[in-house]
């Protein structure tokens, strides 16, 4: 995988050695996204300039090296991804103009060539792949930057500067754009109150005014003769569902097994092709179990898997994924850590993110990339499943829980919901254990304010959106926020016709899939300089799903019903059913003890007040109700912990 930056300018670039510096500074910034060579173009009178950082995976000589030109001088390249199916696409090529002469065997070369014989957005429609990339056309002066669609791959854009003297920055990630002196780093008040109520900052809105992210599926095109970037979309989730109601049908099930192995495993052969060690990241979950398992049923080599073990009992799922690996006889490691080892992480992550981030799952993320990273440079991972397939929670709670609820009159609901939510954990721990000795449940309190959200929502769009928020009412708590989130809205708006499941799923694939489980997974992954695939997301996989009828995501109360059947002709079925445990961090705990003097800190009045982005006395209030066990705040609180360390850590010592 690799890293790009660069920036268009309003004037002529200055020729000089200040300009040759700038370039150098923001592309040495992405040097663990790619650490083995870099390159930099510029046209100084065009007022382009393009850097670029590599980690040689496809064609490892310098032939690969970027930026890259395009045979007849049109076009000039930087890429971030892999094209998987790129070696069918020279074929393609090659039949159209026999007499093609290749200069490489990377697939930077093949999507120039591809520009060059179809143009970008049809070449970009043929591709399978991950990317984000930035393309610069000599002959109409016209910058394009394309991203993948499922988002697996970043891009960040927008004009800084005043009117007369902009500039337009774009890159893979912001900390690229803070060695530009234009780059304004004015934080976005709008954002933060969108940070807080998802724990992530939703597309296409960054933490800084006047920078965006680009939205999966899309590509922009800006010039200096235009500087209002064009932004067309070129695959829709919206689109590709049912395809116009007429859904898959199958003779059987078994024919629907078969037809899902089929697609998955091409798509996992596809993402095996590399010129460097490759391995996978296997928790002894459906979704990295059935990864892995095809994974080894097309290599004739033991696959490297890797598996991070906890020491608390809660937490850790390693002797499962030890038992899948013996099973399939994969060549497998595991690292057992402590808490310990996930504290020591904290301190990188404003680095490792460069937002805010507030997915905890970040940390054992980070760690079980590092590891995989002493033996490999690629790791496939089983991401996407849960979106595809129906596997969370929320949409088991909708499909046996909203249909009736929605019947009982709003009013006593909400009555209902505002008695639930007034009791404190620990009065609900005391309750269910006289009512329930013996039997343990997890996160109870968690589970049973989740539950009083539901019966206060209003209509499946209410549903939703309190079923992935971390704090619902985020404005009163960031001073001069408002909350802006139009996408998320209006993607909401644009399923509001499909059943309650299909909106929460097609939510997911668009909004919490991209800005938080690949953005996670990308930052971690590319911090050590590890490539991570997620065939899970090649988008026939993906296409497949969304024609899927639902009684084949979820059938009598079995969630991810066609993955597993196709699993347990791999992995024996009781390897594989227990309670879903995930990476979810002790969070609430940590606060409590081992993190309560750096977030007491951190959450301090003064510094809060100085700072000015938070109501003080009420995050207090919160953080002294968290202590004294009345109220469970672990998530809101995090998530301000996680933009007071960002932002001390990006800001004030910088």
């Amino acid at each position: 995988m690799c890293g790009f930056t660069g920036y268009l300018s309003q004037s002529s670039i200055d020729p000089s050695s200040h300009s040759e510096s700038i370039i150098k500074e923001m592309t040495r910034r992405l040097i663990h996204r790619g650490p083995d060579s870099e390159g930099f173009w510029r046209d100084c009178d065009a007022g382009i300039v393009m850097g670029f950082r590599r980690l040689a995976i496809l064609d490892v000589s310098s032939n690969g090296n970027q930026p890259m030109i395009s045979h007849s001088g049109q076009y000039v390249l930087v890429f971030n991804g892999e094209i998987y199916n790129h070696l069918a696409l020279r074929r393609e090529i090659s039949s159209i103009k026999p007499n093609y002469q290749w200069l490489s065997s990377s697939d930077t070369e093949t999507l120039l060539s591809g520009f060059e014989l179809w143009g970008i957005e049809k070449t970009i429609q043929k591709c399978t792949g991950m990317f984000g990339f930035s393309v610069w056309c000599n002959k109409n002066k016209v910058l394009t930057l394309g991203r993948d669609r499922l988002g697996e791959k970043p891009v960040y854009y927008g004009w800084q500067g005043a009117p007369h003297d902009e500039i337009f920055l774009f890159g893979s990630e912001l900390k690229s754009f803070h060695h530009h002196p234009g780059f304004q780093k004015e934080i976005n008040r709008d954002a933060v109150s969108s940070f807080l109520r998802h724990s992530y900052i939703p597309a296409p809105n960054s933490i800084y005014k006047g920078i965006f992210k680009l939205l999966p599926g899309h590509l922009l095109s800006v010039s200096l003769n235009s500087k209002k970037p064009s932004i067309s979309q070129y695959w829709s989730v919206a689109e590709k569902f049912m395809v116009h109601n007429n859904p898959l049908s199958f003779a059987n099930d078994t024919e629907a097994i078969n037809s899902l192995e089929e697609t998955l495993s091409l798509a996992v052969k596809q993402q095996m092709i590399a010129d460097v060690p490759i391995g996978a990241f296997l928790s002894g979950g459906i979704d990295s179990s059935i990864i892995t398992s095809l994974m080894q049923s097309n290599s004739t080599q033991k696959i490297k898997t890797f598996t991070i073990g906890f020491n608390q009992e809660d937490f850790n799922e390693a002797q499962h994924a030890k038992a899948v690996a013996a099973h399939l006889q994969t060549d497998h490691s595991e690292l057992y850590i402590d808490s310990h080892d996930l504290l020591s992480v904290i301190p990188k992550l404003p680095e490792l993110y460069d937002e805010p981030f507030g997915d905890s799952s970040q940390i054992p993320t980070y760690l079980i990339s590092r590891f995989a990273k002493e033996n490999v440079t690629v790791s496939l991972s089983g991401d996407g499943g849960d979106e595809l397939f129906g596997g969370y929670n929320r949409y088991q709670i909708t499909r046996k829980y909203w249909s009736t609820l929605k019947m009982v009159p709003p009013a006593l609901r909400s009555m209902l919901a505002r008695g639930i939510l007034a009791l404190s954990p620990n009065t609900v721990e005391k309750i269910y254990s006289s009512l329930a000795q013996n039997i343990k449940y997890s996160n109870l309190s968690d589970k049973l304010y989740k539950g009083a959200n539901v019966l206060a929502s209003k209509d499946i769009m209410s549903l939703y959106k309190s079923l992935v928020s971390s704090c619902n009412d985020p404005d009163s708590m960031v001073i001069g926020g408002n909350e802006s989130n139009q996408y998320f809205d209006s993607s909401m708006e644009q399923f509001q016709s499909y059943d309650d499941l299909s909106l929460m799923m097609c939510m997911d694939l668009l909004t919490y899939l991209p800005d938080d489980i690949l953005t996670k997974v990308d930052r971690a992954a590319m911090g050590v300089s590890l490539e991570t695939r997620v065939p899970m997301l090649d988008h026939q996989v993906v296409e497949f799903s969304l024609q899927l009828p639902q009684q084949y995501k979820i059938r009598d109360n079995e969630t991810k019903w066609l993955l597993r059947q196709v699993l347990y002709r791999h992995v024996p079925k009781d390897l594989i059913e227990r309670p879903k445990a995930g990476f979810a961090m002790p969070i609430g705990l940590w606060l409590r003890t081992t993190l309560k003097e750096w977030a007491d800190d951190l959450l301090n009045k003064e510094t809060l007040g100085n700072q000015g982005f938070f109501d003080a006395k009420k995050i207090r209030e919160r953080w002294l109700q968290h202590q004294s066990g009345s109220h469970n705040w672990e998530h809101f609180l995090w998530n301000v912990l996680m933009f007071q360390s960002w932002y001390q850590a990006i800001h004030e010592k910088n």
